[in-house]
């Protein structure tokens, strides 16, 4: 059977010392698994589309076979093209995340440092060039036929030409709903003209605060008036995730604008949780076709995210845990 939804992302081994609980060396990781396990909460009829070289371990892909996912879309390449996947994520004293000084990190926790992580170099966090395309961003050629008859689609954040290719593939099925996390690389003011292109062929946008001021930089601090800006170039719903403070949602269909403050939930990782957002945003709108159930869905499922580490925490959970909470936040809701 062709899966409900697809979710196009990165998969990467995660280096992750997070801010309380054991650390997790080399294990799966990227915003593609994170976004699968918020939207598995709700759903698991999900294609995954990706890239990895020979020297991801199989095993891990195995698993996410024996899962439910369909990873079909998910291509190997056998030329690792100088492809490092690995992924460094530390947690400071006050919860900052930082990318470099691995060996500092390691060693300010007492803890041995892997030797699987020798030679890490954490990606230039330089703006991006408008046409550079990252070897581990997924593929438009690498999308199954039947992958690109899915409903629903949720592209996580990667390089600004991959993913206009994804969008392009997708967006133009009047049948289709696509969601779109930019990356923040390309979230600023000189893409801006490239990206209200791109924006034609998505329904929904889910930046964060930071990304999307960074995009309006010297012109407006008033986030709704930026929301607005963004619905003149076609998306239908746009979410600004905000972290600790909730989220916006600006309902263009309906014209209506709501605060959603975040779920009350015990912080222990939050890697990941925009991620998993994304994922119970696109299964909330594949069962409720409602922009604000949608917005409680994601909100939900990023909830039970950063209660624990690792993509697929959230499943582990009570049964019924998720639909309790979803109850509740409904009532905390507003309109503004």
């Amino acid at each position: 059977m062709n899966p409900t939804f697809a979710i196009a992302g990165k998969l990467t081994r995660d280096f992750l010392l997070p801010p309380s609980g054991s650390p997790l060396l080399d294990s799966p990781g990227g915003n593609l698994l994170y976004a699968a396990g918020g939207l598995a909460v709700w759903d698991s009829s999900i294609g995954l589309i990706s890239r990895a070289n020979n020297e991801y371990p199989r095993e891990w892909l195995d698993d996410l076979g024996m899962r439910g996912f369909d990873i079909r879309g998910i291509h190997v390449l056998q030329e690792s093209q100088g492809m490092d996947m690995r992924n460094f994520i530390a947690y400071t004293e006050t919860n900052e995340r930082s990318h470099s000084s691995a060996v500092s990190h390691f060693a300010r926790r007492g803890l041995p440092f892997p030797k699987s992580l020798l030679g890490y170099q954490h990606p230039d966090e330089a703006p991006q060039k408008k046409r550079m395309q990252n070897a581990a961003s997924p593929a438009a050629l690498d999308v199954p036929k039947d992958f690109r008859n899915a409903r629903f689609i949720h592209i996580c954040p990667f390089d600004f030409t991959s993913q206009s290719q994804m969008v392009n593939l997708f967006g133009s099925g009047s049948n289709q709903t696509v969601s779109l996390d930019p990356a923040p690389s390309y979230m600023n003011p000189t893409f801006w003209r490239d990206l209200r292109v791109v924006l034609q062929g998505v329904t929904a946008f889910l930046p964060s605060e930071e990304e999307i001021r960074a995009l309006f930089w010297g012109e407006t601090n008033d986030l709704w008036e930026m929301a607005g800006r963004v619905s003149e170039y076609g998306p239908k719903i746009i979410v600004i995730k905000r972290g600790g403070l909730g989220q916006i949602l600006y309902d263009v269909v309906n014209n209506r604008r709501y605060e959603v403050p975040a779920y009350p939930s015990r912080l222990a990782d939050p890697t990941g949780a925009g991620d998993a957002f994304g994922g119970g945003f696109i299964a909330g709108i594949q069962r409720t076709n409602d922009p604000l159930l949608a917005v409680l869905h994601g909100s939900i499922s990023a909830s039970l995210k950063i209660e624990g580490s690792g993509p697929f925490y959230p499943l582990d959970v009570m049964p019924g845990l998720a639909e309790a909470r979803l109850h509740a936040l409904q009532e905390m809701a507003r309109i503004v």
